[in-house]
Parts: C-alpha cells; structure tokens; sequence
C-alpha cells in the first residue's frame, strides 16, 4: 500500500500532476465561462500558463503557441467583460450575420492550409495540419468568447471533438477526457446563452430590438 501510495504521488509530481492541475482549471474556466462570471478568465490565464510548458515538450507547437495566445486572451476577454459594450459596463451575448461567419470560415480554412504545409515542411511538428486547424478556429473562436458571439459554442464542438483525436494520438490522456467533457458543456453553454440572449430580447425597447 506504502509503495502504491508513493508511486502515486511521483506521478502527480511529474508532468501528468501539471497537466491534471491544468485540467483541474481548464474545467473550472469553462463552467465560470457558463454562467458569465469574469472569475473565468483568471482561471484561463493560469491553466493556458501551464498548457503552454505542456504542449511544447511533446512537440505539438502550433499548440504552445495557441496557449500562449490564449494567456493574452484571457486579458483581453476579461476586459470586455468588465469594461466593453456600448456602455462599457461589458459586453452582452449576441449574434453573428453568416456572412461574417463565412468569411472568417474561409479565412480558417487558408491560414490552416499554409501553417499546415510550412510546419510539415521545416519542422518536426505533430499532425501538422490537424494542429494548424485546431490552433487557427480555436483563435477564432476565443474572439468570439471574448465578444459573448452566441455561435461560439457551435464552433467550440466542432474543435474540440477534433482535439479529442489529436491529443489521444500524443498520449494526453488526461487531456483527452477534458475535451470530451468540453464537448458536453458546449452544448450546455449554447443552450444557456441563447436563453440569456432570448430574456434579452424580450427586455429590449422597440428602438433596441429593431
């Protein structure tokens, strides 16, 4: 039992420990995200921190660099929520036309396709294509977060259902279960926000609404 339990604590000591601790914060971020509490933020800019060290050790670099983006979102988005809107006192949920969605889409689709074949070309890069798509929607798709775009969540399925494969095929375990319980909490927070986007609606003037 005496070496059970030691075996156990050099494992949480090792990098699985940082990455169960990353996860740990990354689950809390997401349900605060939820809910609409700024909290959120705070607990995004200590696990990306931490993911950042992470993904860079196991040569998923387009990834590193993701988190690092994401340490500077976790700022910015904590801004917006505090002090953007048109009356600064934070943004409120809303929507996107499909054009702007379709143009950012095909914007996607171009970044991912150039990062992709540089990062097989002049790096030693893991899935460098798949990497390339999971890092440029997921910068995308942080602005929307950030802004409270209601289709955020939409995007968030679609990202992380490919991430699950991704960090499955790099022996991220632990990593991997956190992004199938992401997968069910983006359904919960799309549905959760358009609520709050339809009480919104039913507040507004005939002015606001139109």
């Amino acid at each position: 039992m005496d070496t059970t339990w030691q075996t156990l604590q050099n494992w949480i000591a090792g990098q699985n420990g940082w990455e169960w601790l990353a996860m740990a914060l990354a689950i809390a971020y997401l349900w605060l995200i939820i809910k609409e509490r700024i909290e959120a933020w705070y607990c995004a800019f200590l696990s990306t921190a931490i993911y950042t060290a992470i993904f860079w050790q196991v040569s998923l670099l387009m990834e590193s660099l993701l988190n690092i983006y994401y340490m500077a979102m976790a700022i910015y988005g904590w801004w917006q929520w505090r002090h953007g809107g048109q009356d600064e006192q934070g943004v409120a949920v809303h929507t996107w036309p499909w054009q702007r969605h379709l143009a950012w889409l095909l914007l996607i689709a171009a970044v991912t396709t150039i990062s992709g074949w540089w990062l097989s070309n002049n790096t030693e890069a893991a899935r460098p294509y798949v990497d390339s798509f999971t890092t440029w929607a997921a910068v995308f798709t942080t602005y929307l977060v950030a802004q409270k775009v209601l289709a955020n969540w939409l995007y968030w399925i679609v990202i992380n259902s490919v991430s699950v494969w991704l960090y499955l095929d790099r022996d991220l375990y632990p990593t991997s279960i956190l992004f199938i319980w992401y997968i069910g909490m983006s359904v919960v927070g799309y549905y959760r926000w358009r609520s709050v986007l339809a009480q919104q609606n039913q507040y507004k003037t005939p002015m606001e609404a139109a």
